[in-house]
């Protein structure tokens, strides 16, 4: 069997989350021949990869959003557009319910390149319309360009080389699953989706903050990104989520709940159940695996850590605080450094990337302040290594905190809501200062992982998967 997984923005150009399920997903499967189909921002990024690919990886594809600025703007062929197409463009433009098989049929089958849609009168013509219709408070021009800039990464994707393969399956929706789709249109193979967070909710968070959008146009920006999940939903022969709440968003979305299954993370947890904890030396360390990027929330930690520090002034322990994992944001890691040397915070830690195996020696219990999140794996390690955790209410972690359905472990740590730095700073303090409590949640969420979250109760549900998607393909 070849699975073609397809990775936007991840695996394996970054380190950590989805990137990390994904090394050790084709790790786990060594039956499996894979092809890599992975989209990135920029170029640059070319054979940049921070993994060692596995031996079953027998291909890599690789497509570059910044690479579609280096379309030629010129025509090759002219088109001209059927009513049918019209109506169909126009949905586009506007960001409705849109056939996507128009654009596959346009660029793939009929072969027309980017340049002779975006630059044909007729579309140009429909641009018009939407752009009077509509009652913009922007020109044409920045309407036009604006417009461009949204469609032209879409259109370069579809345009790429389909690897071949017997299942596409990508992790997430947004480009991922335009070329899932595309794949399962064009090779007639299924196309398997899987979320880890809901991509079109942290994409709408994103826009809503962006200053790089013309406000006028921000409602379409966030739009077209429903539109990619629409079209992946439909396309898909299964859609799989980390846990039920993300389920029954992904169907308020528009998917059909019969596609719609639960499978959840799993540890490889026989690494992390022998760790021993850590001994008494005056010090509680809590530790922070975590990518540095704004989604993580870093400045909130270091903010918190902070108050903890005021709150525990004249106690016998003293705290460290230790954040592991690479730089994403660079410009975003200066600043959080910058909170730091402002606010005088002493026993702030970066560690870079390390061996978390080797690491959790020295750490008493972990946190994770993430204003977004699905099933964190960086828990669930936490767990097996009998470190409870400080988390914010995002994704799935109050579930994995307190348990759920027949759990009824206990609880394995304390969720707080997210951004707020008081209730996390009383969080750590809560879990310094308690011993007992540390220990006892500490062991709770180790059984819940043994329980429910091990690596090799998720492997054989995607490979389960496999096999009943291709049995049941039509």
């Amino acid at each position: 069997m070849k699975v073609c997984m397809i990775l936007e923005g991840s695996y394996p150009y970054v380190r950590g989350g989805v990137s990390s399920w994904m090394h050790q997903y084709i790790q786990a499967m060594p039956q499996i021949e894979f092809v890599l189909w992975c989209i990135g921002a920029d170029s640059k990024d070319k054979d940049k990869f921070k993994y060692e690919l596995p031996d079953n990886v027998v291909s890599v594809e690789q497509v570059f959003l910044n690479d579609a600025l280096k379309v030629e703007s010129k025509c090759t062929k002219k088109l001209v557009l059927d009513p049918y197409q019209k109506r169909e463009l126009k949905k586009l433009l506007t960001c409705e319910n849109f056939n996507w098989d128009v654009l596959f049929k346009i660029l793939v089958y009929d072969e027309f390149e980017i340049q002779d849609l975006l630059l044909c009168e007729d579309f140009f013509n429909l641009m018009k319309e939407v752009c009077m219709e509509g009652n913009l408070e922007v020109s044409f021009s920045e309407y036009f360009y604006t417009i461009r800039s949204m469609l032209l990464p879409v259109l370069y994707v579809i345009k790429g080389n389909v690897p071949e393969a017997d299942i596409y399956h990508s992790t997430a929706t947004g480009y991922s699953g335009i070329i899932g789709s595309l794949a399962t249109w064009k090779n007639n193979k299924p196309y398997i989706l899987t979320e880890h967070g809901i991509y079109t909710r942290e994409r709408e968070e994103e826009l809503l903050q962006a200053t790089w959008v013309l406000p006028e146009m921000r409602q379409y920006w966030i739009k077209l990104f429903y539109l990619f999940s629409n079209c992946a939903y439909e396309k898909a022969a299964a859609v799989t989520a980390l846990f039920p709440k993300a389920n029954i968003t992904q169907q308020e979305l528009g998917c059909s709940p019969e596609k719609t299954r639960v499978i959840a993370n799993g540890v490889h947890y026989e690494r992390f159940k022998n760790i021993p904890l850590k001994k008494s030396d005056g010090w509680i360390d809590i530790g922070a695996v975590i990518r540095i990027a704004k989604i993580k929330d870093v400045k909130t930690l270091i903010y918190s850590f902070m108050e903890c520090k005021n709150y525990m002034q004249g106690s016998r322990k003293k705290i460290r605080l230790h954040i592991m994992g690479d730089v994403d944001d660079k410009e975003y890691f200066e600043e959080c450094k910058l909170i730091i040397e402002q606010n005088y915070i002493e026993d702030v830690i970066f560690t870079g990337v390390v061996n978390v195996i080797e690491y959790m020696e020295k750490i008493d219990f972990t946190i994770l302040t993430s204003i977004s999140e699905g099933q964190p794996l960086s828990v669930l390690e936490s767990f097996a290594a009998r470190r409870p955790c400080v988390t914010t209410d995002v994704g799935c972690c109050r579930e994995l905190l307190e348990g759920v359905g027949d759990d009824n472990l206990g609880m394995a740590g304390i969720c707080v809501p997210p951004m707020h730095k008081e209730k996390l700073a009383l969080a750590m303090k809560e879990l310094c200062e308690d011993d007992n409590k540390r220990l006892k949640m500490g062991e709770t969420g180790q059984k819940r992982v043994e329980k429910y979250y091990t690596h090799e109760i998720s492997m054989k549900q995607y490979a389960d998967m496999y096999e009943e998607v291709l049995k049941n393909w039509r």
